[in-house]
This record gives C-alpha cells, structure tokens and sequence, in this order.
C-alpha cells in the first residue's frame, strides 16, 4: 500500500500526465545554451496551476513532512518534480527556520543544473531565507569558489530578494568583487542581474562601485547592472572601457 508521501507523488504524476498534451508543451532547449536531457517539456503557467492545485494536499502538514516530499521529488531527476519542489518550498517561507538553510544548500549542490533551477531556487526559497536570516549569508561566501557554475551563480541570485528588500548591500559589493571576473558567462549574467535589482533602490551606489570597476568588468556584466539606469549614466558606464578587457 502506497504511503501517504507515495501518494502525492503519484497524484503529481497523474496530473502531469493529464496536462501532457501537445498544445501544454514547450521545447525548453531554445532557452539554454546546454544540453538539456529532457528538453520538451510542460509550460511553466501549466506546471503552476497543477503545483497549486497539488499543494493543496500537504498545506497542513508540518513543515519539515513537505520539504521530505519535496526532497522524494528532487531525487527523481525529472525536471517538472524539480519545478514542484522549489515552488512548494518556496510557499513555506513563513515557516522557515535557519536549520533549513542545510537543506536547500544541499538542494543546489546536488539538483540544480542549469540558470533556469539555479534561479528557481536561489531567488526564491534560499532568498526568503536570507531575508529571514541576514545573518546566514556569510554561509554562502564560499559558493563563489565553488568548482560547480551553478553554485557560484547562485552566491549572487540569492542576495537579489534581500537587497530587494533593502538590506546587504555591501554583502552585493563582496559578492561581486569575488565573481568580478569569473570565467562563465551565466555567472557573470548572475552577479550583472544582482547589481541591477540593487540599483533599483540603491542606484547611486551601485554606480559607483560600477564606475570604479567597469574595466575589468565583462561587458555582459556591466549591461546587466546598468541595465535600467538612466541613459545619461548608461553612457557613462560604458563610455571609456578600455576595449581590451572584459570581453
């Protein structure tokens, strides 16, 4: 007899084959410069809707009994169980506690594969918990280091819901000084949108720390982070790059 864990699983996979039709389909390859295992796959407003319709079932248990489901669901390596996993742990951002910072560090390091996962998660449940808990961002320093791409994006996605909010700002400068010039382009991407959620409420600052590092910057990076600063600054910014760098 399935257990009461078993069950929900089966009943996302029935959903999901429900809604598998032609017309719900997306070719997700177009999206990612890698390789994807399994690019065709279910638009993400469906996945959503039978996310939500699914939650339903858990909402009241405790905390830690959904995340277990949700870790049954990233086991699996399918990537719509991934989907549903960031999303219902993400709904749980009221309950978290800092313990919960193991597990979603865990989540990145062994799930995450590519910006798409990377994003879902570091700007969603590991975000909120950073917001909850400032304090657990020295825990994420090390990422930047990190031999894995997706982990070092995911030092600079998950200040972005913070400094949304008002809060790390020099911890942004930190992160960005040690990904300055990262060899990958989707972690230079990462730490670009993460300077540019940060202009939105801090833009003075985020210009000079610009203006000050604009020539060892990758021109990626530095249009992302002035992306929607005033023209006049935009200009600026990108006025005296030495041409030779940042490529």
């Amino acid at each position: 007899m399935p257990n009461a864990k078993d069950k929900i699983i089966l009943k996302v996979q029935s959903e999901i084959a429900r809604h598998d039709r032609p017309e719900n389909r997306l070719n997700y390859q177009r999206f990612f410069k890698e390789k994807l295992k399994d690019p065709e796959g279910i638009r993400t407003a469906v996945l959503r809707s039978i996310s939500n319709q699914c939650f339903k079932d858990v909402r009241d248990l405790p905390v830690d009994d959904i995340l277990a489901i949700c870790d049954r669901m990233l086991a699996s390596q399918v990537r719509y169980m991934r989907f549903f996993a960031f999303e219902w742990a993400l709904k749980l951002r009221s309950k978290y506690t800092r313990a919960h910072f193991r597990r979603f560090e865990g989540w990145l390091k062994r799930y995450v594969n590519n910006w798409g996962t990377c994003d879902h998660l570091c700007a969603g449940a590991l975000g909120h918990l950073i917001l909850q808990y400032p304090d657990l961002v020295g825990r994420t320093r090390a990422w930047a280091k990190s031999r894995n791409l997706w982990v070092r994006r995911g030092a600079a996605v998950s200040l972005i819901v913070p400094v949304r909010k008002g809060i790390l700002l020099d911890e942004v400068f930190k992160t960005a000084d040690r990904l300055l010039v990262d060899k990958e382009d989707l972690v230079r991407k990462g730490y670009g949108w993460m300077l540019k959620e940060a202009g939105n409420t801090f833009e003075k600052e985020v210009f000079a720390y610009v203006m000050q590092n604009k020539d060892r910057m990758p021109r990626t990076a530095l249009r992302y982070a002035i992306e929607k600063m005033p023209p006049g600054r935009r200009r600026k910014a990108m006025a005296t790059r030495q041409s030779s760098k940042g490529a």
